[in-house]
């Protein structure tokens, strides 16, 4: 990843690399002192986007969210920040702070500034959508931290595109700050958003940023049929792919292209994703180094477009 593959966030003035590491597993499967090394050679890579949540990692046991900020503040208050890092956190599922209410977004939003160690969230996304809180509450909330200088750009992660459509109507009629990207599930094994998000996404400016790339590790190539129990959390629903008829095609195409480009299946399956019209960055983590392998090429791989016809064809359902 380098300075001239950075790409602009949305009509924000934040320029992201196209791989952005996923601070999920920080705290949690990735102790402290692992996590900074996955942390420092993302750095070293060139890597300048940081993303994580209020409630990471809340569902492990003895744990109560606010892990993963802790983790990526320490790490920020040890290297010092780099003036071209962007990161990210999210709102609405930490147990202290659930939900989308105008005073819950600021106290959550205070407490993400204090775990980080920053004086302001480069960008603050609303984590998932809150049905009992008006849109316009959550709307003046959020535009409200960015006219304090608290939030540079403001997100929406697991949306609607109904509801992302009211969100962004709001803010054009109340003059208010409007969401920059939207964070959805997608990838080779879940493209169902190419038939209202990506149009809507494309047609209002916002940028896709997709998570779960490796469709939980699917697409890693470590799940196959007849294939021993693999050591990870998401195991079970990553082996869920195998019963759908496109699984083993994909799987097949991955292994053929990377073994073509002396590359990981991994670094092929974000390598497509990364291209997909109206992406500006694409979301994995690594629990440790091993793992960061496989992503570290994504930045400057890029996919014939032969190879991606043939990936194309092997992941659509009706194939």
């Amino acid at each position: 990843m380098t300075e001239s593959t950075a790409r602009r966030l949305g009509r924000s003035d934040l320029l992201v690399s196209p791989l952005c590491l996923g601070g999920n597993v920080f705290g949690w499967t990735a102790d402290e002192d692992t996590s900074f090394r996955v942390l420092d050679a993302y750095r070293d890579a060139g890597g300048t986007f940081v993303d994580t949540a209020d409630s990471y990692s809340a569902w492990a046991e003895g744990h109560t969210g606010g892990e993963s900020e802790t983790v990526i503040g320490a790490w920020l208050a040890s290297r010092g920040r780099p003036d071209d890092l962007v990161v990210a956190t999210k709102v609405s599922q930490h147990p202290e702070f659930p939900g989308l209410s105008a005073d819950n977004v600021r106290a959550a939003a205070h407490a993400s500034l204090k775990r980080l160690g920053v004086d302001a969230i480069d960008l603050y996304y609303a984590h998932f959508d809150d049905p009992r809180t008006p849109v316009a509450e959550s709307a003046g909330a959020f535009s409200a931290l960015v006219d304090e200088g608290k939030v540079r750009a403001i997100g929406l992660s697991n949306h609607s595109p109904e509801r992302i459509t009211e969100w962004l109507d709001v803010c054009r009629d109340r003059g208010l700050h409007a969401p920059v990207c939207v964070q959805p599930q997608y990838n080779l094994m879940e493209r169902a958003i190419e038939a209202d998000l990506v149009p809507l996404a494309r047609e209002r400016g916002l940028a896709l940023l997709p998570y779960f790339g490796l469709a939980r590790g699917f697409l890693t190539g470590k799940y196959r049929p007849g294939g021993g129990d693999v050591d990870s959390p998401r195991a079970g629903r990553a082996r869920a792919y195998l019963e759908r008829p496109e699984g083993p095609r994909v799987l097949a195409a991955l292994d053929a292209i990377a073994a073509e480009r002396d590359a990981a299946p991994a670094t092929i399956a974000l390598a497509w994703l990364v291209d997909r019209p109206g992406v500006a960055s694409v979301l994995a983590s690594a629990r440790d180094l091993d793992q960061w392998s496989a992503l570290l090429p994504v930045g400057e791989l890029r996919l014939t477009d032969q190879e991606k016809a043939r990936l194309d064809e092997a992941s659509h359902a009706g194939a």
